[in-house]
């Protein structure tokens, strides 16, 4: 949303081999682990075999071929069933996805898929891909502090997990009753668990109903109020966020990665940088499966009001995607670098680009890491 939200709704090793500009190439090794870890502050998970590494190469982190070519970017596409769509349609729904694993979700401590959908399965329970955290929709729209799910209204909208409700009402932008509030009538939750010892808060906005108050408990999967377009919204929605340290607007982080993924799919987040190191803002970043032929556009954050995820310091995230193979490019200066990676399910998996360097599909950063770099 921000403040002028659109309203759109075991272990087994393979390679992999893939073509490139006409030529076969050595692809990725997969070295795939098992393991599972407990969630930070949150219940832990029962052992699951599930990949939770990738090794790049003999050793990691090694970078990926990355080519460069002269060829002009494909035009945007997105796949079918991710494109915005009317929240008054039944067609909304049709788009099948498998159920979301159960949350919280953490395979490793650098995932943090702490919360269930806000929106329940059969509904539209995925972000609006034209306005992701970070996004501006072309520069037309306030910079969005968060996802837009196009469920239809009336639709219900749930506790993501446990926690107390610590807003309700018009006004959550200033924290002061508002009936202008760019949010309009919106819920706040303060969680029973935080992360790297700080509070976690999400918050519900653009509602048609709340069903809660200011003190009650609330329990994860509750009923807390219905989709609705409130606020600063062109047609029923859900706005939603979460929130890192406090109950601010300043304080979000991209909800994609805090949401459990559906089964078998996971999460493809990345840094997009210049030669300099420097972040590319809104810059486009285009994906496609190998296997169906699928593709995707995300933009790099835009410059300001949001916050990258310790330890991945992204500034790109495109969740929900199938685990499989991917091809990933970029066009820098007149030139269009592409790498391919096999995206893991269950986790966050990660990469970077640097400009005239290209690509590098590294190991996902650990906080220790991340402080070193």
């Amino acid at each position: 949303m921000a403040l002028d939200p659109d309203g759109d709704g075991a272990g087994a090793s393979r390679r992999h081999s893939f073509a490139v500009n006409g030529r076969r190439t050595p692809g990725v090794l997969l070295v795939v682990a098992l393991a599972a870890s407990a969630c930070v502050g949150a219940p832990a998970q029962p052992s699951v075999s599930t990949p939770s590494a990738v090794a790049v190469g003999a050793g990691s982190p090694t970078p990926l071929e990355s080519t460069s070519t002269p060829a002009p970017l494909a035009t945007l596409l997105a796949a079918p069933g991710l494109l915005p769509l009317s929240t008054d349609s039944p067609a909304a729904v049709a788009d099948w996805r498998p159920p979301p694993y159960p949350a919280p979700w953490s395979l490793r401590p650098e995932d943090h898929f702490y919360f269930s959908r806000p929106v329940p399965s059969g509904e539209v329970n995925w972000p609006n891909p034209s306005y992701r955290y970070g996004a501006t929709y072309s520069g037309e729209q306030s910079t969005h502090t968060g996802v837009d799910l196009g469920a239809v209204r009336g639709a219900p909208v749930l506790a993501a997990a446990a926690g107390e409700v610590v807003w309700t009402g018009f006004g959550l932008y200033r924290g002061l009753p508002d009936p202008n509030d760019p949010y309009g009538l919106a819920i706040a939750i303060l969680h029973d668990f935080g992360y790297d010892g700080e509070p976690l808060y999400t918050v519900y906005a653009h509602l048609e109903a709340s069903r809660v108050w200011r003190g009650q408990r609330v329990e994860a999967g509750e009923t807390i109020g219905t989709v609705g377009d409130t606020g600063h919204a062109t047609g029923p929605h859900l706005h939603f966020e979460v929130r890192l340290g406090e109950n601010y607007y300043f304080s979000t982080r991209n909800p994609e990665l805090w949401v459990v993924p559906p089964e078998g799919w996971g999460v493809l987040a990345g840094r997009a940088l210049n030669s300099s190191g420097l972040p590319l803002y809104e810059h486009p970043v285009h994906v496609k499966a190998v296997d169906s032929g699928q593709e995707w556009t995300v933009l790099s954050y835009a410059q300001d009001t949001v916050n990258s995820d310790s330890p991945y310091n992204e500034n790109f995230v495109l969740g929900d995607m199938p685990a499989g193979p991917y091809e990933v490019s970029i066009e820098f200066v007149g030139r269009l670098h592409t790498a391919w990676l096999y995206l893991l399910p269950g986790q966050t998996n990660f990469l970077v680009f640097r400009g005239r360097t290209g690509f590098q599909v590294e190991p996902t950063p650990t906080p220790a890491a991340q402080a070193a770099r």
